[in-house]
């Protein structure tokens, strides 16, 4: 890899103490890149379009890290993402609503883990769902549950 890069090993290992180090921030890197202004109400579905269509531009490399590195590895670089994205939608969502940070944190937890597991079956599948399709099979399945969790959370002004 040094080599190809045009650097030498010190330098690799000064950035990067391994080959997953590097492998971790590529796909940190091509998913922020992938969600870029993706994480509001309006937008969310497109940010999930658009890790399906980065990680499908990148297939050899994705199939190959799938392939190598555990299931659970390739968890902890999605679920911080799609996390976020989620994070985005549940505060404009709730920016009515009293709720509380950690059951925020909670819902988009629990979104996160379902978006996660399909986008993982869909690499195991060999990527042959069209991912806009997914994207708004997932939609609908969740179509205003956020809101229906936000509410069910929802404290009222005596119990902040």
């Amino acid at each position: 890899i040094a080599e190809d890069c045009g650097i030498n090993r010190m330098t690799f290992y000064y950035h990067f103490k391994d080959i997953y180090d590097l492998v971790e921030w590529v796909c940190l890197e091509d998913a922020q890149r992938a969600l870029d202004g993706k994480s509001t109400y309006e937008t969310w579905q497109e940010g999930f379009v658009q890790i399906f269509r980065a990680v499908q531009e990148n297939k050899p490399f994705v199939m190959n890290v799938y392939r190598c590195v555990s299931r659970e590895q390739v968890e902890k670089y999605l679920n911080p993402l799609t996390d976020s994205l989620l994070m985005g939608v549940i505060n404009e969502l709730s920016a009515d609503m009293v709720v509380r940070d950690e059951d925020k944190a909670f819902i988009a937890q629990i979104y996160s883990y379902a978006f996660v597991g399909l986008m993982l079956d869909w690499i195991r599948g060999g990527m042959q769902e069209d991912p806009e399709q997914l994207v708004a099979r997932f939609a609908r399945v969740i179509h205003s549950d956020l809101s229906d969790a936000l509410n069910r959370f929802r404290l009222d002004a005596g119990q902040e």
